[in-house]
């Protein structure tokens, strides 16, 4: 006995071995399930290999919309990137397809040739884009006509956002989600944009025809023309396409054409492999495959499917809420966490991402049985339709068109079933039910808050637990609100419930710079207090511990300059933007452009010949005509600037800076027609008084002769407006960029010098007041207009004679950024930068030719180094 036990106590613990599990699929559901499994020590138990057609991490594929429509940045849209897989032990294979499976040999074969032994397979490829059959769609290569696109990867957006650039006309074929949102992308590039849809109504499969007919004016609003009803016969073209011809023989026009039909599930690999396939992969509720090969009976041995490829109970899904719940039960089921566990299906709801057109429908769009309650709220001219669709007491669907503040309570109500109000109008108004907040506290822990994550309002309420006890902390920790950002709202009245109302201030989110604990008015105190003319010194009296902070540079030299116009005690060059270095705009291939000066966007005849001649002289890149009535000069070496300078002899313009740019205009009373007021002469003035001022973010305006408003002063960061009689509308904190927002009337005065002085008093008092890359639509809205019309036209604060003063002492102090040509600041300003890594070649184009046409490139056959930037 002693003997044995001896020998026992030698023996060392066998490790139990880790399987092997090859997911096919990187995209959104294949790594879900990865996640899901390392959040259950799956890292312990498994040997992850994932295979992915696309060359890149993981990303948010339903934000696709958002980086066409330029909300969204590639880089904002991706959940893994490459060294995440590392970081968790997961052999990537990114740009590897996988051709087949021998499931009796346990064994995927690539593309590459390569052959992966597994012990678990997960297949997770998801869905195709749909082309229904149409004449001329296809070349007799079987290839897709030049021209026509899908709308499914990140390569598709791409391809997108080139055509975009450059063509003119766009024809969407599809009316559902994908088909609007693609639709909306392109007309916010300013594109001509058909969208066709067969059915009777757009996102026939969400909504009913009212609802349909609602969403129809909201997207036509945007500037979308649509065609419902309409089913198109083909494309026209030979080489590529031309346009889309309909059944009555006429032909919709287009630059190219995306497809938005539709998707089916990718089944090839799984019918390759002899697993039953029928709409999709036939799965169990363990996500277990089905065998499908003659004389085969039963589930297929260690192989699992989730997501848009599979079909369960009969059902398959396009949307992300579903995959996350198929999932989770597949981590439950292979880490051994919940043996139990088993997916019943899904029930989904549909949110639209078209920036301006709130909609959530879930369930049934409306009635279908005789004692179904089905209750309506229309009002077509504001865009708004609501309706509930309840069956033996029980919510079964509802539409939240224009208003969806009763999304968490109707979400919550559908997903679970709960006893509804008897008084059901309370469902979609606040008329005694419960109110937002009280919803919030109803919802229980599983139902989801964030579906482009799968956050649960559980999830948030452990990470407030766990010792996150603001909205920002919360979403770092659980990703919710990341996605598309229509759930931020609720994420903060979850976080905000869960903390008892005791929510932790992020009190950096108030520093005006990250280096310097101090809000803006408290800062600005210091630095005159103690008399700062200096970045270094502001760091060494008011830094902890006398740090420099490179990222709080920038923000405090802005910041010191307004604050003491006169100058400065030393000029840090390290503490500004290259931009503002060399008083020039930088492209992107390390060139620059220079933008002559031409107030109020007005020319003559000899600066137009001079800007000719420098433009053959230097051999410009291209001559572009911007959007601010200015012409660019692009492909401008660094060590040119100051002869190009020379060589214009006259000052170039402010279009690189956060500070004052330039004010469009219009032709005014001279030559309008309709012109109300001296457009052109006030847009001059004003350009001329405040050039340069520099300011938090960048400042553009305009100024127009009338409300036909034809040089956009509606949506400037200041716009003029001239209404008759001598009077002017001032309106502050527009945006037409990335973000559109019509500006608030401030006031309407009775001259053009009232216009000037109230200008250079809101300019001021942004300049004081503006947080650091703050632009004026955040900036009015954050302070309120009332507030701002209460300081800047009743003084309530006593403010204004010191606003007026300090902007005087910056007018007078101006000066022409343009004489450092001649007289450089440093050695190098004008120097040309160390290659260190190759830039990016721009195409070269000639100057003048009509639309431009691209240079031929030279091949990259060489070295890279013996290769020119054509130019």
């Amino acid at each position: 006995m002693s003997e044995v036990l001896e020998l026992s106590a030698t023996v060392p613990a066998q490790r139990r071995p880790r399987r092997r599990l090859v997911v096919v699929g990187n995209g959104m559901a294949g790594i879900r399930a990865v996640e899901e499994l390392l959040e259950r020590g799956g890292s312990e138990q498994f040997d992850i290999t994932v295979f992915g057609d696309e060359p890149y991490g993981n990303y948010n594929r339903i934000m696709l919309s958002h980086v066409l429509s330029g909300e969204e940045t590639e880089e904002g849209i991706f959940l893994n990137s490459l060294p995440w897989y590392a970081e968790n032990g997961i052999d990537l294979r990114a740009g590897v397809r996988v051709d087949r499976v021998d499931r009796f040999a346990k064994v995927v074969h690539d593309a590459d040739g390569g052959e992966t032994p597994y012990d678990l397979l997960l297949i997770a490829t998801g869905s195709t884009p749909f082309f229904p059959a149409m004449e001329g769609l296809h070349r007799e290569d079987g290839s897709v006509l030049a021209g026509v696109f899908g709308f499914r990867t990140l390569d598709d957006a791409r391809a997108l956002l080139a055509a975009a650039r450059t063509h003119r006309r766009a024809v969407v074929i599809g009316g559902g989600l994908l088909g609007l949102e693609a639709a909306h992308g392109l007309a916010t590039h300013g594109l001509q944009v058909d969208l066709l849809h067969s059915p009777q109504h757009l996102m026939n499969q969400q909504l009913g025809p009212e609802a349909g007919r609602v969403l129809r004016r909201r997207i036509e609003e945007l500037g979308v023309r649509v065609h419902t009803g309409v089913r198109s016969r083909g494309v026209r073209g030979t080489d590529r396409v031309t346009g889309v011809e309909l059944p009555d023989g006429s032909v919709l026009d287009a630059d190219f054409v995306v497809v938005a039909a539709g998707i089916r599930p990718n089944t090839d690999i799984a019918l390759r492999s002899g697993l039953e396939v029928q709409r999709g992969i036939v799965v169990d509720d363990r996500m277990q495959c089905s065998a499908g090969e003659e004389g085969e009976e039963g589930t297929a041995e260690d192989v699992y499917a989730v997501g848009e490829c599979v079909q369960h109970r009969g059902e398959t899904y396009g949307l992300v809420a579903p995959l996350w719940d198929q999932a989770g039960v597949l981590a439950d089921h292979l880490t051994g966490a919940r043996p139990d566990a088993a997916y019943h299906g899904s029930r989904t709801s549909t949110k639209l991402k078209v920036a301006g057109v709130d909609l959530v429908a879930m369930g049934l769009p409306g009635p279908e049985r005789d004692d179904d309650e089905f209750v309506v709220f229309s009002e077509p001219h504001r865009g708004i339709y609501l309706n509930v669709v309840i069956r033996a007491g029980r919510l079964v669907g509802a539409t939240l068109l224009g208003d969806v503040r009763k999304t968490a309570f109707l979400t919550q109500a559908f997903d679970q079933g709960l006893p509804l109000p008897e008084e059901r109008m309370s469902l979609l108004f606040d008329l005694g039910s419960p109110d937002e907040a009280t919803s919030v506290a109803e919802l229980s822990d599983d139902v989801q808050v964030c579906n482009c994550n799968g956050v649960t309002k559980g999830k948030i309420v452990d990470a407030v637990a766990g010792g996150c006890t603001s909205v920002n902390a919360v979403m770092a920790k659980t990703k919710a609100g990341k996605g598309c950002g229509s759930c931020k709202t609720l994420v903060e009245q979850v976080t905000e419930w869960a903390a008892g109302g005791n929510l932790t201030v992020d009190e950096s989110a108030n520093w005006y710079v990250p280096g310097i604990p101090m809000g803006k008015p408290e800062l600005m105190a210091a630095i005159r207090e103690r008399r700062l003319r200096s970045v270094s010194a502001v760091f060494r009296e008011l830094a902890p511990g006398g740090v420099e902070d490179a990222k709080s540079k920038m923000g405090l030299t802005s910041l010191l300059r307004m604050m003491w116009p006169e100058g400065l005690d030393q000029d840090e060059r390290d503490g500004r933007f290259i931009n503002d270095r060399v008083h020039a705009n930088i492209q992107r291939d390390g060139t620059f452009s220079v933008v002559p000066q031409m107030k109020g966007g007005v020319t003559t005849a000899e600066q137009l010949r001079k800007i000719a001649d420098v433009a053959d002289k230097y051999d410009v890149g291209m001559i572009k005509v911007t959007g601010g009535q200015r012409v660019d000069l692009l492909g401008i070496r660094k060590e040119d600037l100051p002869k190009v300078w020379e060589d214009l002899g006259m000052p170039s313009g402010y279009a690189y800076g956060k500070s004052f740019r330039t004010v469009k205009t219009c032709v005014g009373t001279d030559f309008c027609r309709f012109g109300l007021g001296d457009s052109t002469q006030l847009g001059i003035d004003l350009e001329t008084r405040f050039q340069g001022v520099e300011t938090p973010a960048k400042l553009k305006l305009g100024v127009v002769g009338c409300p036909r408003n034809c040089a956009e002063a509606y949506v400037k960061d200041i716009g003029v407006v001239a209404i008759g009689a001598g009077a002017w509308e001032v309106y502050v904190g527009g945006a037409a960029g990335a973000t559109v927002r019509k500006g608030d009337l401030l006031a309407t005065v009775g001259s053009p010098e009232e216009v000037i002085a109230l200008t250079g008093r809101f300019i001021q008092f942004y300049r004081e007041w503006g947080n650091w890359l703050e632009r004026t639509y955040e900036f009015v809205p954050r302070l309120g207009l009332d507030r701002v019309k209460k300081v800047l036209l009743e003084d309530s604060d006593g403010l204004v004679a010191g606003l007026d003063a300090r902007m005087q002492a910056t007018v007078e102090n101006y000066r022409d950024p343009w004489l450092e040509g001649r007289e450089p600041v440093t050695e190098g300003q004008f120097r040309p930068s160390l290659p260190l890594v190759d830039l990016p070649l721009v195409p070269g184009r000639p100057a003048g030719a009509p639309g431009g046409t691209t240079v031929a490139l030279p091949l990259p056959t060489a070295r890279p180094d013996s290769l020119e930037v054509p130019r």
